[in-house]
């Protein structure tokens, strides 16, 4: 997924096509609070969840990473395929939602970048902790401070969906090390996404 864009492991596909459009929706760049946090981490197998238009599975694969894309848009899909092969990486396009995942697969890394992630059962959250291999990473970004009132005009409900503090509520003690939870002002970008100016960052380890 590129710079301030919005994940969607959930949600119909033909809706995020039709919000797809014609054209490129992002800048293709990968989001900065991936480059910074996933910098320092060994490179293995990472499960990018909502890609997108694939800028962050891009980069990832650059990085060295073997990387699963994940996403309910085809379209979305199509050009992240298309942008892979002009980067001239190898990367495993699916075009399915998070609750649709394999029941064993387990990742290094999993990302997920602005998620609209509902929350429905609770089952979603169970699933993107389980999908997480022991000693892997699980790097979530939300935007911070959305805009409720806003986000309803739009038809949107922000608490219909997980959230930072949901996640952070579901990392069981035991399991999983916090290693970074804040709010990070992000450095301002044009086009879409330029009106979310900070993220909440979370990155935790799961240790067994």
């Amino acid at each position: 997924m590129g710079e301030g864009e919005h994940g969607h492991g959930h949600g119909h596909g033909h809706e995020w096509d039709e919000r797809y459009g014609d054209e490129p929706l992002w800048s293709g760049r990968p989001n900065e609070a991936l480059v910074r946090e996933v910098s320092g981490l060994p490179v293995g197998t990472v499960l990018d969840v909502g890609c997108g238009e694939g800028g962050d599975a891009i980069w990832l694969a650059r990085q060295g990473w073997q990387v699963t894309g994940l996403d309910v848009s085809g379209r979305a899909l199509e050009r992240a395929g298309r942008a892979a092969d002009a980067a001239g990486v190898e990367v495993e396009w699916r075009h399915h939602g998070l609750e649709d995942l394999p029941a064993d697969a387990a990742y290094d890394l999993v990302s997920v970048f602005y998620p609209a992630l509902l929350r429905g059962d609770g089952s979603i959250v169970s699933t993107l902790l389980g999908a997480v291999a022991p000693r892997g990473t699980l790097l979530v970004v939300h935007h911070a401070s959305v805009d409720r009132a806003q986000a309803l005009e739009r038809g949107f409900d922000p608490d219909d969906y997980v959230g930072h503090d949901d996640l952070l509520a579901a990392l069981p003690g035991d399991d999983w090390t916090v290693e970074y939870a804040a709010v990070v002002e992000r450095a301002p970008v044009e086009g879409p996404g330029a009106h979310h100016t900070a993220d909440q960052v979370l990155r935790a380890r799961r240790d067994r």
